[in-house]
C-alpha cells in the first residue's frame, strides 16, 4: 500500500529536492556564492516603489466615510508602517510570534490573554470555538460538522441579531434568541456554550446584568466590541466589566492593518482560540491565517494607539469638521451639526441638511457627484438615507462626513467640492 503522505511532509521532502538540487555536486561554487552575494546585496537595496492601484487601474479616493471594511478601513499610521515593512524582512517561528504577541499585549492592555487575529470576525470565531471545544484536540477537530456531545448553542439578544452571526455559526452552533430578563434565565441548557453581546447597540438587557446571569450558570460571555475604540481605555474597560472575551477591529480606530484584530480576555479561552487557529491544521480557523506582518503590524499598531490621548484626537477631528462645516454653510439653508456616535465609531461626524424644496438634490445624488468627481470622494454610507452604523443620523436629505480618515489637507477639499454640488443644486 503506498505511503499517505501528509503536506507538511511532502513539503519537507520537496524542499530537500530543490536544496541537493540547487547546491549539491558543487552547487556552491564560484557561481553559487556569486548569486548568494548577489541576491544579499539587493535585498540591500531600497527598491522603488511600484504604484499598483494606478498600474491595475484602481482609483484611490479621499476617504471621509470613515473605517468601513469595504472602503479598505483605516491608513496605518508612519510608524506601523515601518513595522510592517521591517517584519517583512525576515522570518520567524509563528507560533513563538503568536506566543509572545499575547503575552505582550495581554499586560499592555491589562487583561489575561491576547492573540491577534485575522479581523474581529475571526475573533468571533475563534472565541466561539474555544468556548465550544476549551482546548480537546478531538473537540477541535470534530467541529462545526460532528458536534455530538459537544455545547452548541449561544444566547443571543433579538436586538443584537446581526450578520456576523456567521462568525459563530462557522463552528456549528445554534442561535438561541431572547427578549427579556425572564427568557435570558431560561434559555441555559447544557448545550449552552457562550452567550454573546453587541457592544454597540443598547438593548433590554445591560451588560452587567447580562455578565451576571451568564456567570451564575457558568457560562463565558462574549462581547463584539468591534468598532468601538476610541475611547482608548475600552481596550480593557469591558474585560475588567467581567467579559470573558472581547473583539477589537485592527483596522479600525487603532489603524492596524485590515486583516487583522484582537481577541482578549480569560487567558484559558485565548489559549483554547489559539489552538483552534491557524497555523494548526485540520482546525475551523486553518483558512483564518493572519502573518507576521499582520501580527507586528497590530502590535505596533497598538503602541501607536495608546500614545494617543482621546482629547487631542476629538479635537482635532472637530476642527477638520468646523473646516467643512464652513464652506457648507455658505449654501442656502444649509445646516450642520457636529454629531458622535454613542457607543461605535464614536469620534466627531459633520451631519449636514438642507431644504430639498430648495437645493434640489438628495444625499444619495450628492454621494454620486463626490464619488465621481476629481478627486474621488467617499462619503459616509448613512448619506441619503444608507446604511449606517449604530447612532448615525440617515434620511434621503442627509449628508454624513466621517472626517477621522481625512489626511491633512483633504477637509478643505471634501468641504469646497460639497459646497460646489449643493450650490449647483439650488432652485433659483
Amino acid at each position: 500500500m503506498a505511503e499517505k503522505i501528509s503536506r507538511r511532509k511532502l513539503i519537507e521532502r520537496t524542499s530537500q529536492a530543490v536544496i541537493v538540487g540547487s547546491f549539491g555536486a558543487g552547487g556552491l561554487g564560484v557561481c553559487g556564492l556569486a548569486g548568494v552575494s548577489a541576491a544579499a546585496a539587493d535585498r540591500k537595496a531600497s527598491p522603488r516603489g511600484v504604484d499598483y492601484y494606478e498600474k491595475l487601474g484602481v482609483e484611490s479616493f479621499i476617504n471621509a466615510a470613515g473605517t468601513y471594511t469595504f472602503l479598505t478601513a483605516s491608513t496605518m499610521p508612519p510608524e506601523v508602517q515601518a513595522a510592517v515593512a521591517l517584519a517583512a524582512q525576515k522570518p520567524v517561528n509563528l507560533m513563538e510570534l503568536h506566543e509572545a504577541t499575547g503575552k505582550y499585549l495581554a499586560e499592555k492592555l491589562k487583561c489575561g490573554g491576547a492573540l491577534v487575529t485575522s479581523g474581529a470576525a475571526a475573533a468571533l470565531t475563534l472565541g466561539t470555538a474555544a468556548c465550544i471545544t476549551l482546548g480537546d484536540k478531538e473537540a477541535i477537530e470534530r467541529i462545526p460538522t460532528d458536534m455530538a456531545g459537544l455545547k452548541n448553542e449561544v444566547i443571543v439578544q433579538k436586538m443584537h441579531r446581526y450578520e456576523y452571526d456567521h462568525a459563530m455559526r462557522n463552528c456549528g452552533v445554534k442561535v438561541v434568541e431572547v427578549e427579556t430578563m425572564e427568557q435570558y434565565k431560561n434559555a441555559f441548557t447544557d448545550k449552552t456554550a457562550m452567550t454573546n453581546y453587541f457592544n454597540a447597540v443598547e438593548a433590554p438587557i445591560g451588560r452587567e446584568d447580562w455578565i451576571r446571569v451568564a456567570h451564575e450558570h457558568g457560562v463565558p460571555c462574549f462581547n463584539d466590541a468591534a468598532a468601538d475604540v476610541p475611547p482608548i481605555s475600552n481596550l480593557w474597560n469591558y474585560t475588567q466589566m467581567g467579559f470573558d472575551l472581547v473583539a477589537f477591529s485592527g483596522g479600525k480606530g487603532m489603524r492596524g492593518p485590515q486583516c487583522a484584530g484582537l481577541l482578549l480576555g480569560r487567558k484559558d479561552l485565548i489559549d483554547a482560540a489559539r489552538l483552534n487557529n491557524s497555523p494548526n491544521s485540520d482546525t475551523v480557523g486553518r483558512g483564518l491565517k493572519v502573518a507576521k506582518e499582520e501580527i507586528v503590524g497590530m502590535v505596533a499598531a497598538v503602541d501607536w494607539f495608546l500614545s494617543q490621548d482621546d482629547a487631542a484626537m476629538e479635537k482635532e477631528f472637530r476642527q477638520r469638521a468646523q473646516r467643512i462645516a464652513d464652506q457648507v454653510a455658505k449654501v442656502p439653508t444649509a445646516k450642520t451639526q457636529i454629531f458622535v456616535p454613542p457607543i461605535a465609531n464614536h469620534v466627531p461626524h459633520l451631519v449636514i441638511n438642507y431644504d430639498s424644496g430648495k437645493v434640489r438634490t438628495t444625499g444619495n445624488e450628492v454621494k454620486k457627484k463626490l464619488r465621481e468627481g476629481k478627486p474621488r470622494i467617499e462619503l459616509n454610507p448613512a448619506t441619503g438615507g444608507g446604511p449606517a452604523s449604530a447612532g448615525l443620523p440617515s434620511s434621503p436629505d442627509t449628508i454624513v462626513v466621517g472626517v477621522w480618515m481625512l489626511q491633512p489637507g483633504e477637509d478643505v477639499i471634501v468641504g469646497r467640492r460639497l459646497r460646489e454640488v449643493l450650490q449647483a443644486a439650488v432652485q433659483s
